[in-house]
């Protein structure tokens, strides 16, 4: 039997991409494999994640002892696991989000670490020069000391075979499932009862994820409204705020389009999958990424999808699924006006994009951890 560690603290306390990830690992490994032992690591836990994974016998939370360790909570979690280990011990350690606590190799526990992305050296106009540094020797540090590293696209893979100078035998692919809720149709009364409670407008292109420069939703904005889509199609904004948000507000005012562009405030997360399957189309106009969940989610959804060309884009949103260059707003309105216009094309592009996400399906990739795991402690 197996015993295996995860880094859970983004599991239990984070909303965005990391903490989705490490839920669906976590989750996915504890359902598929049950027999054996989970010890999830988190220096505090949120009442919003406390029951996310299956309950089993086999499975201990371990947080910070009382005194210095509980005081020094975020500390812990980096220099003081090694020493935590010795008391909990694991076969292999996995860190769910780019980085690895210090001294692992001194406890003689196997390690796996997965990089989700190199935004931060691609874009790091984006970044603070310290953020930037930190992330950096993160990085650096985990893919030198772990056994293997997990990436979760093959551009991520192929971004630290390039930059880093990693072997790519050293390298595994897994790409991940989004949330099973978006694998559930709604009914007609949870989708009607979504729509009311934020005054959705009957026909919208959906677009769903922080409101910052890099996610590129001012572009968006120009291509639907010089393409005269508001008259077909309002737009529905979800996700957090950043002064970014301010350049897509000053446009919408600017074209006196504040009763065609919504954007709605946090969304509880069972509410969600209501709000895509709504929609008539879901437009994804990010620069980079690492892998995309939002795509996913809209393909298990129902919703065709367009997004850019490059990095992951293609891996996430499959063969049917539309691509435009970052940049290219002529381009980005023509494909929104030739999916809502041609109703043939639309459920083409359904059908195939919930054939795609078949791939991530959690059975699939809990396998591949798996294998993996095997691997690493038998050398």
């Amino acid at each position: 039997m197996i015993r295996i560690g995860f880094d859970a603290k983004r599991a239990f306390n984070n909303t965005s991409g990391l903490g989705n990830y490490s839920r669906f690992v976590i989750s996915s490994m504890i359902r598929h494999y049950p027999e054996q032992s989970y010890l999830l690591f988190t220096p505090k836990i949120s009442a919003l994640f406390e029951a996310f994974y299956p309950a089993g016998a086999t499975t201990q939370v371990v947080t910070p002892a009382a005194g210095l360790q509980k005081r020094m909570a975020s500390l812990w979690r980096v220099f003081g696991m090694a020493a935590t280990l010795r008391k909990f011990p694991v076969d292999i350690y996995h860190g769910l989000s780019n980085e690895l606590p210090f001294g692992l190799p001194r406890s003689k526990v196997k390690s796996i670490v997965t990089i989700h992305d190199l935004i931060f050296i691609r874009f790091p106009e984006l970044y603070k020069p310290l953020d930037r540094l930190i992330y950096k020797q993160k990085v650096m540090y985990a893919c030198r000391q772990s056994d293997h590293i997990i990436a979760i696209s093959e551009q991520t893979k192929q971004d630290l075979i390039d930059i880093f100078r990693i072997d790519s035998s050293r390298i595994s692919v897994v790409y991940q499932d989004c949330d099973p809720a978006f694998h559930q149709k709604c009914s007609q009364q949870q989708l009607q009862q979504v729509k009311e409670k934020y005054s959705l407008p009957d026909n919208f292109i959906l677009s769903v994820g922080t409101l910052e420069k890099r996610k590129n939703q001012l572009q968006l904005l120009q291509a639907w409204h010089s393409s005269s889509l508001p008259d077909t199609a309002e737009i529905v904004f979800v996700g957090r705020r950043t002064p970014y948000a301010e350049q897509l507000e000053a446009c919408v005012q600017q074209h006196g389009l504040e009763q065609k562009v919504h954007f709605l405030p946090y969304i509880p997360f069972q509410e969600l999958p209501a709000i895509f399957q709504l929609a008539r189309l879901f437009v994804y106009p990010s620069m980079f990424e690492g892998f995309g969940i939002p795509i996913v989610e809209a393909l298990n959804s129902g919703v065709p999808v367009i997004t850019s060309t490059g990095s992951c884009f293609r891996e996430a949103g499959g063969p049917e699924s539309l691509y435009v260059a970052p940049g290219d707003v002529a381009a980005l309105g023509n494909s929104m006006r030739k999916v809502l216009e041609d109703e043939a094309l639309r459920q083409q592009m359904i059908r195939s994009g919930y054939a795609h996400v078949q791939q991530f399906r959690p059975e699939q990739t809990a396998a591949q951890l798996q294998a993996i795991y095997r691997q690493v402690l038998q050398k």
